[in-house]
């Protein structure tokens, strides 16, 4: 096995843009084994409905960033607190699903720190029952990877804040986390470390030392970086994947006001508004279907949103109802 510096990169799109390449590109008789630690982000299973995972607001407020990856599973949260990690193999026809197979080294060396960690679920590091490890895998052209976090001392306000959807019922043809106990993995520590300490007991188990000089690694040319940032922009760093991605769903948003009620359905689909309707005892003078084609073809974000409610005269559809409190009920 290879280890792979990612030079202390802490942009989550990046970090995952390298995986991507290494795995694609770099992988060759050796297994490889990159740790990574992100600035928050929340990062999004492939096939999820992005708008049904989060909370845009606290998202938009904690300056958090979303990322769709090319693994499956559910949502996650990341932050300099939490400690990332993928194995990579060639060897897929026995390893896909067994997570025991990669996760072991890990599980070792938390038991070894006193965390009464063991493999649970179907993919997840458990201690105590509370989910401290979520992880997933991808395979590509006979190799993979198995990446999962490992929660140290996570903002952990940040992680069931953030993870949960606004209020309003979306129905989704995309995959919905199953939400769990999480616990950061300090609680069970007789000593506290650090995350850099936590990845370098796991390197020691892995290749008996943690020094760097003395670890065989994987060394990434200029090439690399610049196919890792192509991917960032192309990918990564695009809207069109981490929200356009979006299976096609249905968001209805009811909320009564002084001046009435307001029922807003929308259909969502690629992260755009194809249709949209509004129902209520709300009094305006203008016909509300002028508003709802408005709103047809664009991104269903709050910048969008508040472009179109900019334009508009809000108080001629639906009475005297600011147009801060309609962009509140239609914002993901």
């Amino acid at each position: 096995m290879l280890y792979v510096d990612n030079n202390g990169i802490t942009d989550a799109r990046l970090n995952l843009a390298l995986e991507e390449h290494v795995l694609r590109n770099r992988i060759e008789n050796d297994d490889l084994l990159l740790f990574y630690i992100n600035a928050p982000a929340i990062i999004i299973g492939r096939n999820q409905n992005t708008i049904e995972e989060i909370n845009a607001d606290v998202v938009n407020e904690r300056g958090i960033r979303v990322v769709r990856r090319i693994s499956g599973g559910g949502a996650v949260y990341h932050d300099l607190g939490n400690l990332n990690f993928s194995f990579m193999t060639r060897d897929v026809s026995a390893r896909f699903n067994r997570y025991d197979l990669f996760n072991r080294p890990v599980v070792e060396v938390l038991r070894d720190l006193g965390v009464p960690a063991e493999i649970g679920g179907r993919n997840d590091i458990l201690a105590d029952g509370r989910k401290i490890s979520g992880n997933a895998q991808f395979a590509t052209a006979g190799r993979m990877f198995s990446h999962g976090t490992l929660l140290l001392d996570s903002n952990l306000d940040d992680v069931t804040s953030a993870l949960r959807p606004k209020p309003g019922k979306v129905e989704s043809k995309g995959v919905k986390s199953i939400r769990s106990r999480v616990a950061n993995i300090c609680e069970f520590l007789r000593e506290p470390i650090t995350v850099i300490e936590l990845r370098d007991r796991i390197l020691e188990r892995i290749f008996g030392t943690c020094d760097r000089a003395r670890v065989p690694s994987l060394i990434l040319e200029e090439a690399d970086w610049g196919a890792a940032h192509e991917l960032l922009e192309h990918r990564y760093g695009n809207w069109s994947w981490n929200f356009g991605e979006d299976p096609p769903c249905n968001v209805q948003r009811v909320q009564r006001f002084p001046a009435g009620e307001i029922d807003a359905r929308l259909d969502v689909h690629g992260g755009r508004i194809t249709g949209a309707r509004f129902f209520g005892d709300y009094m305006g003078r203008a016909e509300v279907s002028d508003f709802e084609a408005l709103l047809r073809g664009q991104r269903y974000d709050r910048e969008s949103l508040s472009a179109v409610l900019g334009r508009a005269d809000v108080r001629e559809y639906f009475g005297d109802i600011a147009a801060t409190d309609v962009l509140a009920l239609l914002s993901p």
